[in-house]
């Protein structure tokens, strides 16, 4: 028997069996805290945590597609809301460990950072190394099954809370190579158990483009929730990418109006270090960049982002030297900037690094400073190749580069409308804000309020120690479709901003990066009204956040308030519900599953609501409800906020129609 790789070469049972045994398996650390202190090893025990786990699984499987073993992963999520996630890859060695005397099996699935990734000889890069590996999946599972196909058998072993109940065992043969893990989250410590579909889709459907050749299949087995959307039996997908990144920057950018059709792709080593990059420019004024080290999103950059845009910069500013587009701009007395190359492009950039060293509050930022080099020499021959050999193309990134330098300049002079002097002392506050008495940011929250109605009942319903309120007046400004210097120039965003205290511009090349250092609150709260068009003006000012103040969103510092649909009494009993839902639980349980004697008050909008009933529902810190604003995978949140907020009415449309059973729309 024989194991195609990903590669397309072809390697005996023998050759497998010897490049990967219990001698590659290294043992760091044990496994004791994890149950404790879950969220220092996956971040949280509510949503984000428990997808965490599925994906410490399959880095494991993508380690082996990496290595050149695994061309096909399936994730499933049983009936029972359990996971499984099997691989064709070499399968996890059961020989008996030399320093650990016991199964190499055992080991990588009971102790902590324990596994064939710390050889160097088994995995050149790895994914997981950045993650805690399966073992901490397995102490966070009340119950946990791995098997193994290795040499025709298949082995077994079964935990509890990350305890081995037997010894690794043969329990039947096969003709199958990989590994097959299934756990079961442990209800006693994640704060919700039930998996979403859709967030696993999207990080499968990123890593099976970030690795052109590997199909991941993904299959949901709970016949209740598939009917929730419509899906009679299973729910599944396929993700496949023969063209990786090129095929990545196309979904991204797909809702987009192209500046032309072509992708600028590379794929090379330099200094031993995979790159794969692919650009596209397009026709809006964002710039998206989205990097990866060993498929992990590194939201915070880093060397590998910081050789790309130092290598872009330099071709392309040769070019139009060389074309003399510089100056004719110096001639309208318009410096070109670093910033200016880089509107309208959106561009993934994937490098592998054996050992990379990550930084940043979040551990998300590539700190290897060789890596910096060997991208921008990659991107710096490649982007001058494609200039020499496609002039037209060439001229129409160019002619973009002249007109956003253009355009930047106007905006600095709209900027100067929202720099103040000293934003904590309440000089060039938007006339409209009732700022709080507190000027410690640390303690301070901000309410951007839909309407003036609303805006008075919240200005005396608060807090005013430290909630402060801004009240806007109808739909701001789509800031997606807008040149940048326009939003400044709308009064609602530009009080937005002077409220917040951010500031744009400051640094020595006039980025757009916002400035936060004189943030003058801890929260931004978006608070409208519980119908379609206030979701709208949540949709247009998380828009804005999105594209122009980012940071905020990922401090997680963003909110959306939850106001009550109703206000639901029988007799002396009185309760704020906050969803159908919640209305015809309380009809249940007050009106014996009729409405009658119960009296619905229905809010069609805050305004409605006078300052104390406000207070109680919506602001009030130790009652209201909060959604935070957060982004799970910024190349997802990057294609739908583009699809949602851009002129393609297609995709908009098929997004509503398939989401539509979620919005809570009243009539």
């Amino acid at each position: 028997m024989s194991e195609l790789n990903i590669n397309g070469s072809t390697l005996s049972d023998q050759e497998i069996d010897e490049s990967y045994s219990a001698n590659n398996i290294q043992v760091l650390e044990g496994l004791e805290a994890v149950r404790k202190r879950p969220a220092m090893y996956i971040g949280d025990i509510s949503e984000k945590g428990l997808h965490h786990l599925v994906y410490e699984v399959v880095d494991n499987s993508i380690d082996e597609a990496l290595a050149g073993f695994c061309t096909h992963i399936e994730v499933t999520i049983n009936e029972d809301n359990s996971i499984t996630v099997q691989d064709n890859g070499r399968g996890i060695p059961v020989d008996m460990h030399e320093k650990e005397h016991r199964s190499a099996l055992e080991v990588v699935m009971t102790v902590l950072h324990a596994g064939g990734k710390f050889d160097k000889g088994s995995y050149k890069v790895s994914g997981g190394l950045h993650g805690v590996g399966v073992s901490c999946v397995n102490g966070l599972s009340s119950k946990m099954i791995s098997q193994v196909f290795r040499d025709g058998k298949i082995y077994q072993q079964e935990y509890s809370c990350g305890k081995p109940l037997y010894d690794v065992k043969e329990v039947g043969v096969t003709d199958l190579r990989g590994t097959r893990q299934q756990f079961w989250p442990d209800k006693s410590i994640f704060t919700t158990t039930v998996y979403k579909f859709d967030i696993l889709a999207n990080r499968m459907r990123e890593l099976a483009y970030l690795n052109a050749g590997l199909r991941i299949s993904l299959t949901d087995k709970r016949q209740n929730m598939n009917a929730e959307v419509g899906i009679d039996g299973d729910r599944k997908e396929t993700f496949y990418s023969e063209g990786g990144l090129k095929d990545f920057v196309r979904y991204i950018d797909s809702t987009r109006s192209h500046l032309f059709d072509d992708v600028i792709y590379l794929n090379t080593e330099k200094a031993d270090t995979p790159i794969e990059i692919a650009i596209m420019y397009n026709t809006s004024y964002a710039e998206n960049i989205h990097s990866y080290v060993n498929n992990i999103n590194t939201i915070e950059g880093g060397t590998h982002l910081a050789g790309f845009r130092s290598a872009l910069t330099r071709v392309l500013k040769k070019y139009a030297e060389d074309s003399k587009v510089i100056e004719k701009l110096e001639k309208q007395k318009v410096e070109i900037s670093g910033e200016d190359f880089r509107e309208g492009l959106t561009a993934v950039i994937s490098v592998k690094v054996a050992e990379p060293q990550f930084e940043g509050q979040t551990k998300t930022k590539l700190g290897n400073s060789e890596v910096a080099g060997a991208v921008n020499q990659a991107v710096g021959e490649a982007l001058t190749n494609y200039l020499e050999e496609h002039p037209k193309e060439a001229k129409m990134i160019i002619d973009k580069v002249a007109l956003a330098a253009t355009a930047r300049v106007a905006a600095r002079r709209a900027r100067e409308s929202v720099q103040r002097k000293n934003p904590m002392t309440g000089g060039g506050l938007p006339g409209k804000l009732a700022d709080c008495s507190d000027r410690d940011a640390a303690n301070c929250e901000m309410f951007i309020v839909e309407g003036d109605s609303a805006g008075g009942s919240a200005k005396q319903g608060r807090d005013r120690h430290f909630q402060a309120i801004l009240p806007i007046r109808g739909k701001i400004f789509n800031v997606e479709r807008v040149m940048w210097h326009k939003a400044f120039e709308h009064e609602e965003v530009n009080n937005i901003i002077q409220a917040l205290g951010v500031r744009f511009g400051l640094n020595a090349d006039d980025t757009k990066e916002a400035n936060y250092e004189k943030l003058r609150y801890y929260k931004t709260i978006i608070m409208t009204d519980a119908d379609v068009d206030g979701s709208h003006i949540d949709t247009l000012l998380m828009t804005l956040f999105f594209r122009y103040m980012p940071q905020l969103i990922r401090d997680g510092r963003l909110y959306i308030a939850t106001p009550p649909l109703y206000l639901c009494t029988k007799g002396k009993v009185r309760e704020y519900c906050y969803t159908e839902a919640d209305r015809m639980r309380f009809i249940e349980r007050y009106g014996d599953g009729t409405e009658n004697s119960i009296h619905t008050q229905r809010y069609k909008g805050l305004g409605e609501m006078n300052p104390e009933q406000l207070w109680e529902t919506t602001m009030n810190p130790a009652t209201r409800l909060l959604k935070q604003v957060t982004i799970e995978d910024a190349a997802e949140a990057d294609y739908t906020f583009s699809m949602l907020m851009g002129d393609d009415v297609g995709p908009r449309r098929e997004f509503i129609e398939k989401n539509a059973t979620y919005a809570n729309i009243d009539a």
